[in-house]
């Protein structure tokens, strides 16, 4: 007879993507949040990175959908079939059912929550926990989250924004805004839709973003315009226009401002002692959010507070959920 350990594992459940860390081993997996089925038989046809590749190409049969939206399940089923296939690729199928730690974004309800464990129970786990997203982001940036000092992150993800300042092993103050990546495509969806007439998907807009994407309007005049491809919604046919990166950040403004004004809101919920070690220490970003070009800048010159990027900021709440592998003891407590 052959013994399998059993390997714990941390998830980063997000709305666009899922980060998988093994106990001993590290981030094993990363893939989009993403799952195919067939609308006839309700099977799933594929999950991850082969779901994402069928984005607006599936057939009338087949829907590709992300069964997360901002950050809670908005299909059950499907997020449970999601998360069985992203535990058996981790650990493998003869493996022993493994405890599992799942990141949440922080403000979710009671019944978000339960849902979330519930669903992590029947893809195959012993037994699931919660961690809150900006706490873990926290960890994973390698913040002195034990100690009696004042920490502040700001993790933008797909479906949220969650900011906190934390001390002393939990979260002092904290917001949570639905305005984060995904909200950045909308954004990009409905600027050239309205300005130039031109129908694209989402998946167009966010190589937009990546490409173009800067928080700053002034400092977005320097990069080069891009070319894109679409659908002319005055004669139907496909059409390929060039955008400069000025009109990105200008299509992205609305959700910029909103995560500066939850960062804002946090720091004066803080208290005097917490945001002299803010100020002394600066505001750490993550999510790939942060990855924006100047938003950094931005932040830092709305707050008057330094503002750094997370060395891994797409590893640091997966990082982080990991860590916490280490205390299941302590998230048994704080799941209940």
């Amino acid at each position: 007879m052959f013994w399998f350990r059993k390997k714990n594992i941390g998830i980063d459940l997000g709305t666009a993507n899922t980060n998988v860390f093994v106990e001993g081993k590290g981030i094993v997996l990363g893939e989009p949040s993403v799952v195919a089925k067939d609308k006839q038989t309700d099977e799933v046809v594929a999950v991850g990175e082969n779901a994402q590749k069928m984005i607006g190409r599936t057939p009338g049969s087949i829907v590709a959908i992300r069964p997360m939206k901002d950050g809670v399940i908005a299909d059950f089923d499907t997020t449970a079939a999601m998360m069985e296939y992203f535990i058996v690729k981790s650990v493998g199928k003869r493996a022993s059912k493994p405890n599992v730690v799942v990141c949440v974004p922080g403000g979710g309800t009671e019944v978000e929550k339960r849902a979330i464990i519930d669903a992590t129970r029947m893809a195959g786990a012993k037994d699931a926990f919660l961690i809150e997203e900006p706490f873990a982001a926290a960890i994973g940036a390698g913040l002195p989250v034990n100690e009696p000092t004042g920490s502040m992150v700001v993790d933008i993800g797909g479906g949220t924004t969650d900011v906190a300042t934390i001390s002393l092993g939990g979260i002092v103050s904290s917001r949570t805004i639905k305005m984060a990546g995904d909200q950045m495509d909308q954004s990009i969806i409905h600027f050239i839709r309205s300005k130039y007439n031109l129908l694209i998907g989402e998946r167009t807009a966010e190589a937009i973003k990546i490409e173009l994407g800067s928080a700053s309007i002034e400092a977005s005049r320097a990069l080069d315009n891009m070319d894109i491809r679409g659908r002319d919604l005055l004669t139907g046919l496909p059409k390929t226009i060039s955008i400069p990166a000025e009109d990105v950040s200008e299509a992205i403004k609305e959700v910029i401002d909103g995560i500066i004004v939850a960062v804002k809101a946090t720091l004066e919920d803080t208290s005097p002692e917490i945001s002299a070690d803010v100020i002394d220490r600066g505001i750490v970003l993550t999510g790939g959010g942060a990855l924006l070009k100047n938003i950094s800048d931005v932040i830092a010159e709305e707050t008057e507070v330094p503002v750094f990027v997370a060395s891994s900021p797409l590893d640091c709440v997966a990082i982080g959920t990991g860590e916490a592998l280490n205390h299941l003891d302590l998230y048994k407590k704080r799941s209940r």
